[in-house]
């Protein structure tokens, strides 16, 4: 590759991850261009991996270098080599899944010390599957088979670190083995696809089993009986052309943590007005208690109703990786 072009196009500290779009499997008469892979319920990382250290930044551009303290030993492994790895830190059952409510309390953590004692309760393994710089030059430019290929041979297997398993065709098979293992799905990536940092494209697709969707919360209300100290429900929003789109409110899939941890985070973004563009159902808008939109959260649903509203949403927890204005409709 040409190394100067690669360089102009990102640097060290501006290289932010490429994102998928949700959608179908590649048509079958292509199915040999792509290679797929897993899709794990973690938490996307960037690792700047130095000979001496490693720093973990988070789709947000947050570090949580900090959280995950088993990670370190991923400097000695790489054999004093420099990297930046693109990856997902998951929390791994015995059958190999990943767990993202295993994960949930590990990711907000800012002391060392609950960091350790987490680590030793609760490991995660980071899951490598992209490079974006090796020994100071850029990779970005490269296909993504040859960035597949210098993964394979950089990262060793290690007791918290894993390259995650690909295959060059075979997509209906790894979908169909996804759904018997109960995992949300497989992405789809363009064997010749360059790295785009931030940007999301059409050569990288999601192919889910459950759907998710990424929520800013909006508001929430009130909560009644044993709830009456927390909320009742929160009041969702995506990102959309005239600002923040009411798309439903989801009541169910919290525990008592949970609960607690979110009334805490929401009386402190308190705020006079609604944060949505258009109408909310009246039902919630009555007497609903206004956030400024900055929590971004996850939840399992249905289908989308006809009037853009998430049917039977299922809360599955905060996702401080990622940021407000990045959250859209995944169709």
């Amino acid at each position: 590759m040409n190394a100067r072009a690669g360089e102009n196009m990102a640097g060290t500290t501006d290289l932010r991850p490429m994102l998928a779009v949700s959608g179908r499997l590649p048509p079958a008469r292509e199915d040999d261009a792509w290679s797929y892979e897993l899709k794990w319920d973690g938490v996307r990382m960037l690792a700047h991996v130095a000979p001496s250290s490693v720093r973990l930044i988070g789709r947000s551009g947050l570090d949580a270098t900090i959280a995950y303290p088993e990670l370190a030993g991923l400097a000695s492994a790489l054999g004093g080599r420099t990297a930046v790895l693109d990856g997902e830190v998951a929390v791994l059952g015995p059958d190999g899944s990943s767990d993202f409510g295993a994960l949930a309390p590990r990711m907000h953590v800012r002391s060392a010390a609950r960091a350790a004692e987490l680590a030793a309760r609760v490991p995660v393994t980071y899951i490598v599957f992209d490079v974006l710089r090796l020994d100071g030059r850029s990779t970005i430019a490269l296909p993504y088979a040859q960035r597949r290929t210098l993964v394979e041979d950089l990262v060793p297997a290690g007791p918290h670190w894993q390259v995650s398993p690909a295959f060059t065709g075979g997509g209906t098979d790894l979908l169909e083995a996804s759904r018997r293992m109960g995992v949300e799905g497989i992405l789809a990536k363009r064997l010749d696809s360059p790295y785009r940092p931030g940007q999301r494209s059409t050569e990288w697709v999601k192919v889910k089993n459950l759907l998710t969707q990424e929520v800013v919360i909006g508001g929430y209300t009130t909560g009644e009986g044993r709830r009456a100290s927390t909320f009742g429900a929160l009041l969702l929003g995506v990102s959309a052309r005239g600002g923040l789109a009411y798309v439903g409110s989801v009541g169910t899939g919290f525990d008592d943590r949970m609960l607690n941890d979110l009334a805490g985070r929401l009386r402190s973004l308190r705020t006079d007005r609604s944060p949505f563009a258009g109408p909310v159902d009246p039902r919630h808008a009555r007497g609903a208690r206004w956030v400024r939109p900055e929590l971004v959260g996850e939840v399992a649903y249905g289908q989308w109703t006809s009037d853009g509203r998430m049917r039977h949403p299922v809360w599955r927890g905060l996702r401080p990786d990622k940021l407000p204005g990045e959250v859209v409709r995944e169709d």
